[in-house]
């Protein structure tokens, strides 16, 4: 499958998951910095799933730049990711009214972790279906670093689970920070070779 229409349909969804998104986030309850600071935990969720959002974006877009078809075993991993990250602004305002709860915290990681590895796997299939291509046989998508922000994720999780319950949500903001970086040094990395 060429690679224009697919883009085409996977930046719409972004952009309508990124709508609904902003659309869950509340008014405040009057026009008062009082107000405006009681929605932070929301904000600062809302904050969270637009980087991971964008990122994914923003890989895609660099990534797409330079491979020109796809097989289904990647149109079929972007499916399963589409539908994941869809539910982001589901759990995001869970979570953001239930800072100190497991459970809500618990999901926001389980879609940020299955949505990370849904993303490395497709990556590793539009590697395999090209093959010959130079230009992206030159991007280093190997690097060891890439494991990173699962790993802080799995901190998060033991965090959340033994002595801090906020540590998923706190993790998942360092895990986004951290991924977005270390494509920006890959893509850096690739660029100066």
């Amino acid at each position: 499958m060429e690679t224009n229409r697919f883009e085409t349909f996977f930046d719409a969804i972004i952009a309508i998951i990124i709508t609904v998104l902003v659309l869950k986030i509340p008014q405040p309850a009057s026009p008062t910095p009082g107000a405006v600071l009681e929605l932070q935990s929301i904000y600062a969720a809302y904050f969270i799933s637009f980087l991971i959002l964008y990122n994914i974006w923003y890989a895609n877009h660099n990534l797409f730049q330079v491979v020109d078809n796809i097989d289904n075993t990647t149109v079929w991993i972007y499916g399963i990711m589409t539908f994941v990250i869809s539910l982001l602004p589901y759990f995001t305002i869970w979570l953001a009214r239930n800072v100190y709860s497991i459970p809500a915290e618990t999901m926001f990681g389980v879609i940020f972790i299955v949505t990370h590895i849904l993303h490395t796997l497709a990556n590793r299939t539009i590697y395999k279906s090209n093959p010959y291509n130079k230009k992206l046989q030159a991007l280093n998508n190997d690097s060891y670093l890439l494991n990173l922000p699962a790993i802080i994720l799995i901190i998060g999780f033991i965090l959340t689970y033994t002595i801090y319950i906020p540590g998923i949500y706190v993790c998942c903001l360092i895990s986004i920070v951290l991924w977005i970086l270390i494509g920006r040094y890959i893509k850096e990395d690739e660029n100066g070779n």
